[in-house]
């Protein structure tokens, strides 16, 4: 199977090529990074592959999805440029219960990104169940690594002569509540409004834990904190990549036990359900290079082609 990565050399093409490039499965077509703005010889590529991953910003994913005239090339973009597209498929395979056979039939799958696929674990299946209203005044914050930042914020962090102090600490950002996620979060969960989101990035690498507090009462039939934990176990059920931690295992979590690297070098997503039936917070922490971009796109190209969804993951 011809595969090429668009984008190759940035942080997501990186982490998709290193995961593909051991499969005897995959033959991974590749240019020398001098080429990697070659017009013509990326279109060979693209139009030779069976499977494009598009790891670029959302312009370039736009502009680069017009070189590709071969009919049975079949394109997963990780740029926010699509997910909210209707003519493409949202690449999460556990959104609703037949989003795996969507996935696996459509040539265009665009990945969710990092902060939106916590975000939607969290929120979708208690919309779903009727559990959370879709008018509900929701709000989330995501504790994340700077890689998802790309390559200028990683080169910020990692050069020692350049970096302020102020990069030590957690930095908030986003602060004129704009995120380029909140489309996607809301589209995908079916809520009537974005939540308000505050983004903080911290002075590690990867990894990322994303909470959404809930009011008891202000949910439907205000059920508890057992009722939610059910609901979401439920609906997550037999998944390999997500997992709901059962209650006793978090019932007394020490202040340490949201690290949100836990998950890192892994596809999985570990959801928990904390506090009381008055006010409950539902955390999921993933590794935003695994489950939040590559570790996604590599699964959805598994169930597009008929593999094993866990192969290399």
């Amino acid at each position: 199977m011809k595969v090429y990565i668009d984008g190759q050399y940035g942080t997501t093409g990186l982490q998709i090529h290193d995961r593909l490039q051991s499969r005897p499965d995959v033959e991974l077509l590749s240019l020398p990074e001098m080429y990697k703005k070659d017009t013509e010889a990326r279109t060979a590529c693209m139009n030779e592959a069976e499977i494009v991953f598009l790891c670029l910003p959302d312009e370039a994913a736009r502009e680069a999805l017009t070189l590709i005239t071969n009919p049975t090339t079949r394109v997963i973009d990780s740029s926010t440029a699509f997910r909210t597209d209707e003519a493409w498929v949202y690449g999460l395979p556990e959104l609703v219960p037949d989003q795996r056979e969507k996935i696996a039939a459509s040539a265009r799958v665009s990945v969710p990104g990092c902060h939106a696929t916590a975000f939607v674990l969290s929120v979708n299946p208690l919309v779903q169940q009727g559990i959370l209203p879709r008018d509900y005044p929701i709000s989330y914050n995501s504790l994340t690594g700077y890689s998802g930042g790309g390559r200028p914020i990683i080169e910020q962090y990692q050069n020692a002569s350049n970096r302020g102090d102020s990069l030590s600490r957690p930095q908030h950002y986003s602060l004129g509540l704009h995120h380029k996620h909140l489309p996607e979060m809301k589209k995908r969960t079916g809520l009537d409004y974005e939540p308000i989101f505050l983004p903080t990035v911290c002075d590690y690498y990867n990894g990322m834990v994303g909470t959404v507090p809930l009011a008891g009462r202000l949910l439907h039939g205000q059920p508890g904190l057992h009722d939610v934990h059910a609901a979401l176990a439920a609906y997550y059920e037999g998944e390999p990549f997500v997992r709901v931690l059962p209650l006793d295992d978090i019932k007394e979590m020490p202040p340490h036990a949201l690290d949100p690297t836990r998950c890192n070098g892994t596809n999985q997503a570990q959801i928990m359900v904390l506090g009381h039936d008055e006010q409950i917070l539902v955390a999921c922490r993933l590794d935003n290079l695994g489950k939040g971009s590559s570790g996604a796109a590599v699964q959805c190209m598994n169930l597009m082609l008929g593999w094993e969804e866990e192969s290399g993951l």
